[in-house]
């Protein structure tokens, strides 16, 4: 019963916290499975659970995640084989108006290494100074002091450098 009770408050005191760090890397729908997943991980491993939680909760959610993409990556080769005659045409809903500047900042941070964009992310969104993103992805502080440095200036140079509209050649016929 001590289990039950110490697993809830563990759900209560950070499941948000993980949800929201699901829901910012992949769809709403696959984060709650996802996070189902961790969830279930923390109750298997509950005694594995260090006293300060959420980064080692990080971790098992975004191994949760990689395993949810490997699967939904291995589902897309399968549909690929099995359409061959008339695929389905893209419709997009434009939803509702949003900063002109954020897309400005998904294109930069698409353009940044997956390594990169992930120290980003768990600094601005999960709000990680770098004691945790280090236990997150299994480096040293002083490692990840240098890697967010890092990965900020290239974001800023990301987005500070001009952009050639895709198609376009230049003079010389280069694209």
């Amino acid at each position: 019963m001590e289990r039950s009770r110490a697993y809830e408050s563990l759900v209560r005191t950070h499941g948000d916290a993980v949800l929201r760090f699901l829901r910012r890397r992949i769809d709403p729908q696959t984060a709650d499975d996802v996070f189902s997943e961790t969830m279930l991980i923390v109750w298997r491993r509950f005694d594995d659970v260090p006293e300060e939680p959420l980064p080692w909760l990080y971790v098992t959610a975004r191994n949760c995640l990689r395993n949810a993409e490997r699967s939904a990556r291995r589902q897309w080769r399968v549909a690929e084989r099995i359409i061959t005659v008339d695929p389905p045409t893209d419709t997009v809903d434009p939803g509702p108006e949003e900063d002109p500047r954020a897309d400005c900042l998904r294109a930069a941070l698409a353009r940044l290494s997956a390594t990169d964009a992930e120290v980003l992310r768990l600094w601005a969104w999960e709000e990680l100074g770098p004691p945790e993103i280090a236990t997150v992805l299994d480096i040293t502080t002083n490692a990840a002091t240098i890697r967010l440095h890092r990965a900020k200036k290239k974001l800023r140079q990301e987005m500070e450098a001009p952009r050639r509209p895709t198609g376009t050649t230049t003079k010389g016929g280069e694209r």
